[in-house]
């Protein structure tokens, strides 16, 4: 049988495994909670590091903690920080107590267990690792600090990183005009570079609607302790936690305007799940856009031909998929999803607390995770690298009725109309029928009718 050792907390004693660095309280969870088998996001666990180093320092210098003791809190969570199985010592299931509690015990009793080795006396979990803090505002700043070390370390820069390519691949491309679509339907000609450039606008503007969103998760609930008036902890401490926090992170964290609020709700972090998905739905546009342009080769559009990653098919020789884009439309469906668990979950503030916060945790975490993986492989994998499929674009330039548009200001709708679907049924060029239809001359039409021309808009005439 596996060794065990007894430990005790405030309902008995229990029996944890020999090798534990955990206690009493965080073997409870494990044995309360067997649901999902998955632990809270390692991005989590590593914010929740870095908030008891902030405490215990903010602690030492307020007298809370003696300075050895704060110090061997702060080198327990180094060592755990630069561990390479840290995780292993974090095994509380997502589904556990709605406060989080559990998790944040587990990192008390690791961390009073590790400390008290070093130190040579004991450093208490609740009493010395928690000073001043309690469950309800440790999680709820966890929350806001691994979201926004994950925005502003990992999100924003591949998406910075997609625009730049969709812009960089635009440059490449302003003299190739195709056929725009509205409604799946041939419409006037664009060119690549205008829709790359579209593109580039819709993920620059998900930049600036998410880095409007960093002054709200940068406040914290640090402070507040059990509901929200700071009972048990110094009047300054969250001032002096914050100041600690920054420094750590290089990321400006501030004490929250109203601690109740903080610690009641998780309006932030579910303004920033809506803002995710909006991304996740300019994500899912750019893909399905991709998607279309690359379908075929010889059945469908077959504008674009995207960078061949793997075989397609088990059974059919030779077939190629668009993967990147289906694995990116498949990231941006589960994104959508999270939002709306973390919107059922975000409107669980009873009273004083939020008792869905692991659930947040979770699964704010795993969309920012997401987004930036996908947005990386967008970017490399399917817009920089496609290649453009000229004759096919000429091909269906040349045949596309709409063209007649341009001449609606010289000959009127009706007419215009006329002669396009007299193109659709005899299948010509409406170059072709135009000339044949009107009393203007071949000069004349193709200067009008020039679709590279008709990308710039604008009203033309027969001058």
């Amino acid at each position: 049988m596996a060794k065990v050792r007894l430990e005790k907390d405030s309902l008995g004693e229990l029996e944890v495994p020999a090798e534990a660095l955990w206690g009493a309280q965080t073997q409870r969870a494990i044995n309360n909670f067997p649901i999902s088998g998955q632990p809270l996001p390692e991005v989590f666990i590593r914010a929740l590091l870095l908030i008891k180093i902030a405490a215990a320092r903010a602690n030492a210098e307020l007298d809370v903690l003696t300075r050895e003791q704060a110090e061997a809190i702060e080198a327990a969570a180094d060592e755990l920080l630069g561990a390479e199985d840290l995780m292993r010592h974090f095994p509380v299931d997502i589904f556990q107590t709605g406060s989080g509690t559990s998790s944040n015990m587990n990192a008390n009793e690791v961390l009073a267990h590790l400390a008290s080795d070093s130190l040579g006396e004991s450093i208490g979990a609740n009493d010395q690792v928690n000073a001043s803090q309690s469950s309800n505002d440790v999680i709820p700043t966890a929350i806001h600090v691994s979201a926004a070390i994950s925005l502003q370390e990992e999100l924003l820069p591949a998406l910075f990183h997609l625009e730049k390519v969709c812009m960089d691949k635009a440059a490449t491309l302003e003299n190739q005009v195709k056929t725009g679509r509205t409604h799946l339907m041939d419409a006037m000609p664009v060119t690549f570079k205008q829709t790359l450039e579209g593109w580039a606008a819709q993920i620059r503007g998900n930049i600036q609607r998410l880095v409007s969103l960093q002054p709200q998760i940068q406040e914290v609930a640090q402070g507040g302790t059990a509901v929200g008036t700071g009972i048990n902890a110094p009047a300054d401490f969250a001032q002096h936690f914050c100041r600690q926090l920054s420094e750590q992170t290089g990321i400006r964290f501030v004490p929250g305007d109203n601690l109740f609020a903080l610690i009641g709700s998780q309006d932030a972090a579910v303004s920033l799940s809506g803002q995710l998905k909006t991304t996740a739905v300019s994500l899912m546009k750019i893909a399905n856009d991709l998607r279309w342009m690359n379908s075929g080769p010889l059945a469908g559009l077959g504008e674009i031909e995207l960078e061949a990653l793997q075989p397609g098919s088990s059974i059919m020789p030779g077939k190629v998929n668009p993967v990147i884009p289906e694995a990116v439309a498949m990231v941006a469906a589960q994104v959508m999803g999270k939002d709306t668990t973390i919107t059922v979950a975000g409107q669980s503030g009873n009273f004083e607390l939020n008792v869905m916060l692991p659930l947040i945790a979770s699964n704010l975490l795993d969309s920012l995770q997401l987004l930036t993986n996908a947005s990386h492989l967008l970017a490399d994998k399917a817009i920089a690298s496609f290649n453009v499929n000229e004759e096919r674009l000429q091909e269906a330039l040349s045949r596309n009725p709409i063209l007649v548009t341009a001449l609606n200001p010289v000959i009127g709708y009706a007419r215009a109309a006329e002669i396009a679907k007299l193109a659709y049924k005899e299948g010509r060029p409406i170059l072709d029928v135009a000339a044949e239809q009107t009393d203007m001359t071949r000069d004349e039409l193709e200067r009008l009718l020039d679709p590279a021309e008709l990308t710039q808009g604008g009203y033309r005439n027969q001058t």
